[in-house]
């Protein structure tokens, strides 16, 4: 179960770390899939929408270069 759901969060930030910017759109593609792979992985489907919901706030328009920059050590 958590193979599975490693593997698929990496294809999605994969998939994210080519854009310059991200748009709304982007957005809500990857937390549409984030969303699905959580509850695939029996996560608490209140969990799963308020961990999207706060991720989504914070993630429309920023710089993935730099936010990934800043969380790597």
């Amino acid at each position: 179960m958590f193979d599975n759901l490693s593997t698929r969060l990496q294809a999605i930030f994969t998939n994210l770390t080519g854009k310059g910017r991200l748009s709304e759109a982007d957005v809500d593609a990857a937390m549409r899939e984030i969303r699905m792979a959580l509850l695939e992985a029996d996560v608490n489907y209140k969990v799963v929408k308020e961990f999207v919901a706060r991720v989504r706030g914070r993630a429309i328009g920023v710089d993935v270069m730099r936010a990934l920059r800043r969380a790597r050590p």
